[in-house]
């Protein structure tokens, strides 16, 4: 049986890639009944019915999947943070991250508006570039109209099926454009809906770039840690969690344990105190959650 990936997903209908062809497709009402939905991203069989129309049939199982937008098997996401106007905010910032390592989808952190930072705010944006590049990030640096972005990214995006996230007005428009001018005018209503605060893309799409894939949509419109347990949190920090391996409790949460490598090091100044405390800041509101039954 045929099979191939979903690459758009628009008015019940699935368009799937097999090779050169695509072919525009139904799911199946097994889905339904099983209350599984096809995402964009997904890798399917189907079967044709007439010239270059089908039915999916069967879904490979997923290596993650998100709601908004609602897409699977995500290689990495850009996180697109101004570094002014607004200004650059390290706890959004990790709160992004966050959820990127609960899903396991690599983040890569690009700040924009780097031609418009003063000396000073300059010098201060290079410490926290220092930090989270010391922490294994991946930090691209770019500006509007700038004519290496795509060079920059291009090594980046080969091989990866990539989305884009980040506040609104930090510069997630301006980036696509770049990056696939012919989106024009339609990145442009995508920035004004996410300006007025709702998610009203009609439909996700990946898009053929750099020999990878980029998904035609303004991100992710909710990040909540509703997923991620107290106990996975440290996992999701990864130098909190490279140093909890010498904790002396299995499961430390680093709050008020005995002979805590985590504290140890927080006290030492051997991490940054920023992280730490977002860590414990994000710790109590995973604890500060009413439960799920």
């Amino acid at each position: 049986m045929p099979n191939g990936q979903i690459r758009k997903a628009l008015s019940g209908f699935y368009y799937v890639k097999d090779g050169e062809k695509q072919i525009q497709c139904r799911g199946r009402g097994v889905f339904r009944n099983k209350g599984i939905t096809p995402l964009v991203g997904d890798h399917v069989e189907y079967e044709v019915e007439g010239n270059n129309d089908g039915t999916i049939t069967a879904i490979d199982p997923r290596k993650n999947e998100l709601v908004r937008p609602p897409i699977a098997n995500i290689d990495q996401a850009i996180l697109v943070f101004s570094t002014t106007e607004p200004a650059f905010n390290s706890l959004l910032l990790d709160r992004f991250l966050v959820v990127l390592e609960s899903f396991h989808i690599h983040p890569i952190i690009c700040l924009t508006k780097t031609d418009l930072l003063s000396i000073e705010e300059k010098e201060n944006i290079a410490s926290y570039e220092q930090d989270y590049k010391n922490i294994g990030y991946t930090i691209l640096e770019t500006y509007k109209e700038d004519p290496e972005l795509l060079s920059k990214m291009a090594p980046l995006l080969q091989g990866k099926t990539t989305v884009l996230a980040g506040q609104s007005g930090v510069g997630k428009s301006t980036l696509l454009n770049s990056i696939m001018p012919a989106l024009g005018l339609k990145t442009g209503i995508i920035s004004e809906a996410l300006g007025r605060g709702k998610h009203t893309t009609r439909h996700v799409e990946l898009i053929e770039i750099a020999g990878g894939l980029i998904a035609d949509t303004p991100g992710f419109s909710s990040f909540d840690f509703d997923e991620i347990e107290k106990e996975e949190l440290t996992r999701c920090f990864p130098e909190l969690d490279e140093l909890s391996e010498r904790c002396k409790f299995r499961g430390c949460l680093h709050l008020k344990e005995p002979k805590c490598a985590v504290k140890e090091a927080y006290e030492s100044g051997s991490i940054k105190s920023y992280r730490y405390e977002h860590y414990l800041q994000f710790l109590q509101e995973i604890m500060d959650r009413k439960p799920r039954y």
